[in-house]
């Protein structure tokens, strides 16, 4: 008995998963711990870290980054029946990440969904979190959507798609709140490559090959009841989260947003908003890079959030 919870704990360390009586976390450490620690928070519902952990943390950890992956209850590789896909379920899960890897101070690196979540911990928890840094991050959700649906109305006429434009009408009669306009949404965002690298570098298509081959891209694993969770069970699903960054900011954290410049779900006036809330010196956009800066540009993204972390 005694050998075989040896066995089980020593399982437990080398790949990273945090054990409690609720739940199995799915977390993973890349680098020196007593380099700056940063932890990536991924999108969603129904996201998970791997394009990130295949394609960036080891190579971010090999220019002196300590960097924690991870996926949230429920998502991924964190799979649990009894998740609840709430914000407060997400912040509790960060919390046994840091108690996990006995972090102290840390950046967060919020992308997409994960950007609301990361947020929502730093408004929580400012004493902890030294840069909070926005990558492709949403943070007003509605005007998210009514952007992607308005730019997708103007494209679908210039195309004479009348099945996208039939499918815009449908998403537009829908409840806003619902599992099923974001779903919509996004779906007619996809349709025209709203996500997609407008011109895929050498670089960029390696990895994402590399990626799709390696065990990142075969544990790509999605909860399609994810959505349809967060939706049932939190009230906040549709927020504007440009008034907590202001707090936040006035705490003393370290704000900082890296976009793409043609990431399509964002208007050229939420950039802006976020560019002066942010302030200009800490805001960065890169070229030829959509929702996915550091599969997108890699080199610039890396590059970027060393300045951001470690002041290079």
């Amino acid at each position: 008995m005694a050998l075989h919870s040896l066995l089980l704990s020593l399982f437990c360390v080398c790949f990273g998963l945090s054990k409690t009586a609720a739940q199995t976390l799915y977390s993973k450490a890349y680098g020196n711990r007593t380099d700056p620690a940063v932890i990536y928070i991924h999108g969603g519902p129904r996201g998970n870290s791997t394009l990130f952990e295949g394609t960036a943390a080891e190579h971010l950890a090999e220019q002196g980054l300590y960097v924690i992956v991870y996926d949230r209850r429920g998502e991924g590789r964190s799979g649990d029946p009894k998740a609840t896909l709430t914000f407060q379920e997400a912040l509790q899960d960060i919390n046994k990440i840091t108690k996990q890897y006995h972090l102290k101070r840390f950046s967060l690196i919020g992308h997409s969904f994960g950007g609301l979540v990361a947020t929502l911990y730093t408004e929580a928890h400012p004493k902890k979190v030294e840069n909070l840094v926005s990558v492709g991050a949403l943070f007003a959700q509605q005007e998210s959507y009514d952007h992607i649906l308005d730019s997708c109305t103007v494209l679908a006429n210039k195309a004479n798609d009348t099945a996208a434009l039939n499918k815009i009408g449908e998403i537009k009669n829908l409840d806003t709140n619902t599992a099923d306009y974001r779903k919509k949404t996004y779906e007619i965002a996809s349709h025209f490559r709203f996500f997609s690298m407008p011109n895929p570098t050498p670089e960029s298509i390696a990895l994402r090959d590399a990626y799709e081959h390696s065990v990142f891209g075969k544990d790509n694993i999605r909860n399609d009841e994810a959505p349809l969770l967060f939706y049932k069970n939190e009230t906040r699903v549709n927020i504007d989260t440009k008034r907590t960054l202001q707090k936040i900011k006035q705490s003393g954290v370290r704000l900082s947003g890296i976009y793409g410049l043609q990431d399509g779900i964002f208007s050229k006036k939420q950039i802006a908003d976020l560019q002066t809330l942010v302030g200009q010196d800490a805001f960065f956009t890169i070229d030829n890079c959509s929702h996915y800066p550091f599969v997108d540009q890699r080199g610039a993204f890396t590059e970027t959030l060393l300045h951001i972390v470690k002041g290079n």
